[in-house]
């Protein structure tokens, strides 16, 4: 069945993503409270069995609920652009972003699930079970942290006070670069893992997160939705263009959320 474009986000219902994003929490924090076993993909990032989890979880509970609507996963086989590219709607998931903040044990590492629609994410559910955030936005219905609605502060002194957040695993000296050059007379330089770097400028208590080092879509899918929901932007560097997904080459550009 082909849906139109108000009748496929009128299927979905926030709450049905919100459980399933929940329980494969739960089953991350399960893992997460005993020894667990390390592995190394390809690029040298790290998988975990509570990656591998997260992932089955979450894939089949969407193929399940919405058979039509295919899915982009980390975890899951790469899809060619060639099939890819005609797709009017898709499921984008990580489902552990920030697995070294996973291996550390610091809690800072997210559940992701975003739908995307022509390019653009119209829905976001980012979930830290270890702090038991749940951030979610839908297109025109605004953006939540366990359902208050962000943002939830505003700096109204940034020529004063600029507060940046970036990456606790993750800073490049090109980021650490364009930090220095911001205008303002103090930074406070804010350090978060995982997709909570977007959640936490779309909160509020963050004014900027700039990311001039490598991510991939399903990276920044979920909280991009976040933010967009409350009232911010992920913008491509040097540019006004927002972030847009399923390219060719799921490699994002360097952006700032602002």
């Amino acid at each position: 069945m082909v849906f139109g474009k108000q009748q496929m986000r009128m299927q979905i219902n926030i709450e049905n993503i919100k459980h399933i994003a929940k329980e494969a929490g739960d089953a991350i924090m399960e893992i997460y409270r005993r020894d667990f076993d390390i592995s190394y993909k390809d690029d040298k990032s790290p998988l975990t069995e509570a990656d591998l989890k997260s992932n089955q979880i979450i894939c089949s509970s969407l193929q399940k609920l919405y058979p039509d609507i295919p899915i982009l996963s980390e975890e899951n086989k790469e899809i060619e652009y060639e099939k890819r590219k005609s797709w009017e709607y898709y499921w984008c998931i990580d489902p552990i972003d920030g697995t070294k903040e996973f291996i550390k044990k610091n809690g800072e590492f997210t559940v992701n699930i975003a739908l995307i629609h022509q390019n653009t994410p119209v829905l976001g559910l980012v979930y830290a079970p270890a702090i038991d955030a749940m951030y979610s936005a839908q297109k025109n219905k605004g953006a939540f942290l366990n359902n208050q609605k962000l943002p939830l502060q505003m700096n109204n002194n940034k020529d004063e006070k600029l507060y940046v957040v970036a990456s606790k695993s993750h800073l490049s000296y090109e980021t650490q670069q364009f930090i220095d050059t911001l205008q303002t007379k103090e930074i406070v330089q804010v350090s978060k893992g995982s997709s909570l770097k977007l959640c936490v400028v779309a909160e509020g208590s963050a004014d900027i997160y700039p990311r001039l080092a490598p991510t991939m879509e399903w990276d920044t899918a979920a909280a991009d939705a976040i933010v967009r929901e409350s009232g911010k932007m992920t913008y491509i560097l040097e540019s006004e263009t927002p972030l847009v997904y399923n390219k060719e080459n799921l490699l994002n550009p360097w952006f700032v959320v602002k």
